[in-house]
């Protein structure tokens, strides 16, 4: 039996309909679908073992926390003891939202989070938090929820900088804490091993258990 991976993506949050608007009118546009580690790539190097659940989380563009709460609910009867969740910028801070505010009902095998927001601090002004995604100050239930937890950042990422993993320090006591020193910004790479070596190391450790 797969292990189940389930990959929350990131998205936008906007603090007016105008403000939306105007994203819709001006952000680039291609032609070109260019490859990124969380499809193509972590199909290759987990396909094989784990069952990769990705939803399709309401309102991408224009999240609303109340909105993914919900449809991620909908999900968690799916999950099998021992499941593993990956969440990537908003999709991280939504999974440390969730797992600080509410007991999760079955034990978890590992949770990642990839350069999650701690807040919309020394971050650029298209991409302050909005949306209901703040996190409150009491994060003691997330490592309750996720006593194997890591955190991912890039030095280079001026979206979501380590700022953020400084906070989210002070706030954790065991979780595990990743910086790199580049990772094209904001994560927009097509291979990304340090997360893949790490899976497979907790999947070999749940089949040594």
């Amino acid at each position: 039996m797969k292990q189940q991976l389930l990959f929350i993506h990131g998205g936008m949050t906007f603090n007016s309909e105008k403000a939306y608007l105007k994203f819709l009118k001006t952000r680039p546009v291609t032609l070109e679908n260019a490859p990124r580690w969380g499809t193509e790539y972590l199909n290759e190097m987990l396909g094989r073992q784990c069952q990769i659940i990705r939803p399709r989380m309401p309102l991408q563009d224009n999240a609303s926390y109340c909105d993914w709460k919900i449809a991620f609910e909908r999900y968690i009867p799916l999950l099998k003891p021992n499941a593993m969740l990956l969440g990537v910028s908003l999709g991280g801070v939504f999974l440390a939202k969730y797992l600080s505010e509410h007991r999760f009902p079955k034990k978890l095998r590992a949770v990642y989070l990839v350069a999650p927001p701690f807040d919309d601090t020394h971050s650029i002004p298209e991409d302050e938090l909005y949306g209901g995604f703040v996190l409150k100050k009491d994060l003691s239930l997330l490592e309750k929820n996720a006593p194997n937890l890591s955190l991912h950042f890039s030095v280079d990422d001026k979206v979501v900088p380590p700022y953020h993993a400084m906070q989210y320090a002070k706030h954790l006591t065991h979780a595990k804490f990743f910086i790199y020193s580049g990772k094209h910004g904001h994560f927009m790479v097509t291979r990304f091993p340090e997360l893949a070596r790490l899976i497979k190391a907790d999947l070999r450790q749940r089949r040594a258990v």
